[in-house]
């Protein structure tokens, strides 16, 4: 059984809990906060357990050169990098401003720490837990920094080797055990031959005693939702209010109406996963009472008849009589009542018949 925590305060995850739901809003705000306000309000009226943001710190981040490289993709707000990326970043006071605004809709708040100085202000925002971007797995002196600040942990995978998520489960566990790994193939949008959802058993197998997850950016909501049934329990979307708005990651992402039905098939697929034990459940009974066999005598039987396999058949009966299953306990037992051919043999007709008991 995966481990179970408190991702959020209330809200446990693994084992038997709900999948965690994340509406992975990003950048995808356009810059705007009345539009980073709405999608909050989206996530929690479709159901997510948790909108979630991108902080950085872009002098952490990314060197002088990199912020100063031009970029003129259609999706660009600006003509170089940094010019781009602070039109979309949101300031620290706005950022409080939004986890006040998620505090009273209703739904928990967090981002993906994208540097040091980004995990010192979240840890400030007493934000429920870290999430940890699939290309900052493998900075192992960040990764071991942000575990030992002791909040639970989102991490995404992408991008990383099986060898490589080793190291991570062990950096992360030696300063604490409460983390997620999911999933994930960064390419924006995703083919459904480069998503790998095998690779979430893969990990089950590698790390058991933590709970998997996925963290999807294909089209629509099929392959999260087959996530689930496989066992993955946290689901990470990025969602958008606008597909063709500019930004890479509107086309992976998901418009209001296909993040509820992502919700909403998640919790029917959970309910359809059941238990694992297999019985005839109360539902059933009524098919059972109509269509279920019973052995019935294939000649006529008198009374003392020592019984032979050749002597019964199987069909469906009125009145029901020994369940099919039980029909080789009938053979060598003597019956204690004559019965006619094609009539029911009833338990109490056979001596010392011992129907077992259904489990």
């Amino acid at each position: 059984m995966p481990l179970k925590f408190e991702l959020c305060p209330g809200r446990m995850i693994g084992g038997s809990h709900p999948c965690f739901i994340i509406a992975e809003i990003g950048q995808n705000h356009q810059g705007d906060i009345e539009i980073a306000k709405k999608m909050i309000k989206v996530a929690k009226d479709c159901g997510a357990d948790c909108a979630k943001f991108q902080k950085s710190e872009l002098e952490k981040r990314f060197n002088k050169k990199a912020l100063a490289r031009p970029y003129t993709s259609k999706h660009s707000w600006g003509k170089t990098y940094g010019e781009h990326k602070r039109h979309l970043e949101f300031s620290r006071q706005q950022y409080r401003e939004l986890q006040k605004y998620a505090e009273e809709v209703g739904i928990f708040f967090t981002a993906s720490v994208m540097d040091e100085m980004s995990v010192e202000f979240l840890h400030e925002l007493n934000v429920p837990f870290f999430k940890v971007a699939s290309a900052d797995a493998s900075d192992f002196p960040f990764l071991e920094k942000t575990a030992k600040k002791g909040w639970p942990m989102v991490v995404s995978s992408g991008m990383q080797s099986m060898e490589t998520m080793r190291r991570v489960y062990k950096t992360v566990k030696e300063n604490n055990q409460n983390f997620v790994i999911l999933q994930c193939t960064s390419a924006y949008p995703l083919e459904a031959e480069d998503v790998n959802l095998r690779v979430i058993t893969e990990y089950q197998k590698e790390f058991p005693d933590i709970p998997i997850g996925y963290s999807g950016h294909e089209a629509g909501i099929c392959i999260s939702v087959a996530a689930v049934s496989l066992g993955a329990k946290v689901i990470e979307r990025h969602i958008t209010l606008d597909k063709t708005w500019k930004g890479s990651d509107h086309a992976a992402s998901l418009e209001p109406s296909e993040l509820a039905e992502l919700v909403r098939s998640v919790r029917l697929v959970e309910r359809a996963l059941g238990t694992g034990l297999k019985q005839m459940l109360p539902c059933e009974k009524p098919c059972h009472d109509k269509l279920g066999k019973s052995v019935v005598a294939n000649t006529k039987i008198p009374k003392g008849t020592v019984l032979t396999l050749d002597m019964l058949t199987v069909k469906v009966a009125e009145p029901m009589g020994v369940v099919a299953e039980d029909i080789f306990q009938l053979v060598g037992k003597t019956m204690i009542e004559d019965v006619e051919e094609d009539e029911s043999v009833t338990p109490e007709m056979v001596e010392s018949y011992g129907k077992r008991t259904k489990c």
